[in-house]
């Protein structure tokens, strides 16, 4: 596969051109992380707003009525409920793992079988996070498994 890249004036708008034989699931993979990756959300904490990449998500989680965002070192509030969150990142690298909690699944270096049908997945920062059984099947179809 070729590789190009071309600079141009700042007045000119920045765009991505795929040219393919077949636009398949790689294409379709590809076209996926370019825009996960420009996505963005807004994070509260200590009165502030902070505006956090998708990429630098590793998981929501809803407590006590509260939805919160966890990145590797930090931990932001979102005003958003864990379904709206859930619709917005449909097929955005991001699952519903629990009744409680979306993974990031570009943040999961590991999973394995635990009790009942349900699977624990560690994510790259070492936290663990348990896949309820009725959504194992969205993990492993997301994993191509």
């Amino acid at each position: 596969m070729k590789i190009s890249i071309e600079q141009i004036s700042k007045d000119l708008m920045e765009e991505i051109l795929i040219k393919c034989h077949e636009v398949n699931d790689e294409i379709y993979e590809m076209i996926n992380k370019l825009k996960t990756e420009n996505f963005v959300i807004h994070g509260y904490q200590n009165g502030k707003v902070h505006r956090i990449k998708l990429g630098d998500i590793y998981y929501f989680e809803a407590v006590d009525g509260k939805v919160f965002i966890y990145c590797k070192n930090s931990v932001f509030e979102s005003k958003q409920k864990l379904y709206e969150l859930e619709e917005l990142f449909k097929g955005k690298d991001c699952f519903r793992a629990s009744k409680s909690t979306i993974l990031n699944i570009t943040k999961i270096s590991s999973i394995y079988p635990s009790i009942s049908g349900r699977f624990e997945a560690v994510l790259d920062n070492g936290e663990r996070a348990v896949v309820s059984r009725q959504y194992v099947p969205v993990l492993k179809s997301m994993l191509g498994l």
